[in-house]
């Protein structure tokens, strides 16, 4: 019990600090907002339902790196990443509550994001949406830690996009395939897969990415 107060108790601090701050849930809206505003103009007239998906997973996939980029910021400028770490709690609840935010933060976005798409393009199905919420697990559990991991070099805007990009594939694939396949299960099962075999993994491993 003592470990979900820790993880809630952290989430609850950046979901704070973003509704006094409010430098990244904008900054992130206005951003996926723009996006399928210039894909609607952009995409040919009559374009087929497998492009405009794709399109709506860049602009969240690319989104998420905008809120991922800037999730360690507050611990980075004040300071306090090294408190947290020397706290008497398990290291991986930093992780965890984290991540936890940095959901939250995705989910708000995508209750914009996704009746517009609507709007723009197509109405989505039940599967598509779950594909959403499903990918955002694997977004939040892979993007936190190397955000993390990122923060400590100089050049944490250019090497966030390339560690993150390439692990980013599978759910968009998953997210597409969830979305137009005729089988949308077998998709959804994919992304369970991953966000199961990732969050254990970065659950695992974040107390040596912090160490180091």
């Amino acid at each position: 019990m003592n470990y979900l107060a820790d993880v809630a108790a952290l989430a609850r601090k950046d979901l704070r600090l973003e509704l006094r701050a409010r430098d990244t849930l904008p900054a992130m809206l206005l951003f996926v907002l723009s996006t399928l505003v210039v894909f609607h103009f952009a995409l040919p007239t009559g374009a087929d339902e497998v492009a405009a998906q794709g399109l709506l997973w860049v602009a969240l996939v690319f989104t998420a790196l905008l809120g991922l980029a800037r999730a360690w910021a507050p611990e980075r400028e004040g300071g306090a990443l090294d408190g947290l770490v020397l706290a008497p709690s398990d290291r991986s609840a930093i992780w965890l509550g984290k991540s936890a935010a940095v959901f939250v933060f995705l989910a708000l976005i995508e209750l914009v994001a996704l009746p517009a798409f609507a709007l723009f393009f197509s109405p989505l199905q039940a599967e598509a949406v779950l594909g959403v919420l499903l990918a955002n697990i694997g977004i939040c559990a892979v993007g936190t830690l190397l955000a993390a991991m990122a923060a400590a070099s100089r050049t944490r805007e250019l090497i966030l996009p390339l560690l993150f990009l390439p692990l980013a594939i599978p759910l968009v694939v998953g997210g597409v395939g969830s979305s137009v396949s005729t089988d949308p299960a077998r998709y959804l099962m994919f992304l369970g897969l991953y966000d199961a075999v990732f969050a254990i993994l970065c659950w695992a491993s974040f107390e040596y990415v912090v160490s180091e």
